[in-house]
């Protein structure tokens, strides 16, 4: 395993169908209630607000790896967070971090204003990462997932700061 205080490199680029079968993997392995591939075969090729991005990396043989996933949903001037996930062995590499400032900045040279999204309750390290971007709490989806009825924690960000987004890079 790569040490912490080093960063593997990453690649960040636009989903494409042939990825779908790592992605398809890596949602499984990182939520109790999966997409279906169905889903993300929607989003990739027919839903028009939809921007989905991913994040690879090279191993020491020049293979490539998906390492995380995001896709976010453009609508007028917001930004709809729908999905976000990193390989569990990737973690702590701030896949996510760099995932979410890319798509963030994307959007806001697309013309986004604000953005949102819900995450589960329980899901502290997300939250934390949110929070860092300056996501604040702004309510609560009751028995929000059908899996196991847990809450969703619902939050917005009001404003983008291009100057903290690009210092997450």
């Amino acid at each position: 395993m790569i040490g912490l205080s080093t960063l593997i490199p990453i690649l960040i680029r636009r989903m494409e169908i042939t990825d779908l079968e790592e992605v398809s993997q890596l949602d499984q392995q990182s939520f109790s209630l999966p997409w279906p591939e169905s889903s993300f075969i929607f989003e990739i090729e027919k839903n028009e607000v939809s921007r989905c991005w991913v994040a690879e990396t090279r191993d020491e043989r020049g293979d490539t790896h998906l390492v995380g996933m995001i896709v976010v949903w453009f609508i007028v001037d917001e930004v709809h967070i729908a999905t976000l996930a990193v390989h569990p062995d990737m973690r702590k590499q701030k896949v996510a971090q760099r995932l979410l400032a890319h798509t963030l900045m994307d959007a806001f040279h697309s013309g986004a204003k604000k953005s949102f999204l819900e995450v589960r309750k329980g899901n502290l390290a997300a939250r934390s990462l949110y929070h860092k971007f300056g996501f604040i709490y702004v309510g609560i989806r009751k028995a929000y997932y059908q899996n196991n009825g847990e809450d969703a924690v619902m939050m917005n960000l009001e404003r983008f700061e291009i100057d903290k987004l690009e210092s997450f890079l």
